[in-house]
């Protein structure tokens, strides 16, 4: 527990008992043990299932982040005053929202605010992988670096080739606005198709089947949610239509690609390298891909910005307060049962 809250009641007719799961930011932390009856874990050590299930059995609001899983069955053992799960960060895949409606508990997430930091670090593997960054920088560090010669360490130029996203939302269009200022033609695949408009305003081609897009595609990058639609969607047959010598980037989730599958691929070398941002066993990650020369491995840092942080932990304090006065939260998630 921490300092004394302010009085606030509200819909409860107390202060709202809180629980986050995971160390915030130090002034989202300091505003949450201000308002309301907070639970923190300063000590940022992951919460068990059993320590999970204890939270929801005493809490009003939980606070996970999308390292914790709120399943059916997790949900099913939450006790009568659990009535809002708070979630830290955009992504609900890891909440069953279905689960949460039958029991009458409403969810919120963090929509918008890692549109620009996500888009960023792929923009930096967009780039980055073509050019060999990760082989470069190995090559100084490992003091075997010769000098500068005509033909080494060739990359593929960015102008002129065609950068196909996977889901053109919030993140891929931030993506598509920053890859036309380097020259790349723009194609994507999205669930709808984008107002006429907003294609002329990216120079964006839209296409109808993703096999279209991954056949034309020199730089494939995901930006799609995971749902049971979309798991491993980028398999091994999917990844044989990518063109020989390209490229893929993943900054959205790790179950969007067959792993093996693409790790036969580079190692075949049909694709030139990866930018990986995340995996499907976090945080273990497969040694092929460490040990594959030119696949950028970053440590799941897409939104990983102080000032996105903190205004995300901001938007969850929003969504509590909202609801804690009896009022519906602006980040509210509906669910199939809605």
């Amino acid at each position: 527990m921490n300092s004394a809250p302010q009085n606030q009641s509200g819909r409860l007719g107390r202060i709202p008992r809180v629980t986050v799961t995971r160390h915030l930011e130090p002034a989202v932390e300091e505003r949450l043990a201000q308002l309301f009856d907070a639970t923190l874990n300063p000590g940022d050590r992951p919460y068990t299932s059993e320590r999970l299930r204890e939270a929801v059995q005493t809490c009003d609001v939980l606070v996970p982040t999308v390292t914790d899983t709120i399943d059916a069955d997790l949900i099913a053992a939450a006790g009568p005053d659990l009535r809002l799960i708070a979630s830290f960060g955009a992504g609900t895949d890891h909440i069953d929202l279905d689960a949460a409606a039958k029991r009458k508990i409403i969810v919120t997430n963090t929509p918008s605010v890692f549109t620009d930091d996500t888009a960023d670090l792929a923009m930096a593997m967009i780039i980055g992988v073509p050019r060999r960054v990760r082989e470069g920088v190995e090559l100084v560090r490992s003091g075997e670096w010769s000098g500068w010669a005509p033909t080494a360490l060739l990359g593929r130029k960015l102008a002129g080739k065609t950068l196909g996203i996977v889901g053109m939302g919030r993140i891929g269009q931030a993506v598509a606005h920053r890859a036309r200022a380097l020259g790349l033609e723009i194609a994507y695949h999205n669930r709808k198709r984008l107002p006429e408009a907003v294609e002329r305003m990216f120079g964006a081609t839209y296409c109808e089947s993703l096999d279209d897009l991954v056949r034309s595609a020199d730089i494939l990058t995901l930006h799609s949610p995971a749902n049971a639609g979309s798991l491993r969607m980028i398999d091994a047959r999917r990844l044989s239509l990518m063109k020989p010598g390209s490229s893929l980037v993943n900054t959205a989730r790790g179950d969007l690609v067959d792993q093996e599958a693409l790790i036969a691929a580079l190692e075949s070398g049909h694709l030139a390298g990866a930018g990986l941002d995340v995996y499907p066993d976090e945080p273990q990650v497969d040694p092929r891909l460490i040990r594959h020369p030119n696949v950028m491995t970053l440590p799941h840092i897409g939104s990983a910005t102080r000032e996105g942080r903190e205004d995300s932990g901001m938007k969850v304090i929003a969504n509590i307060r909202m609801w804690a006065d009896g009022h519906r939260p602006p980040d509210q998630v509906l669910s199939g049962l809605a």
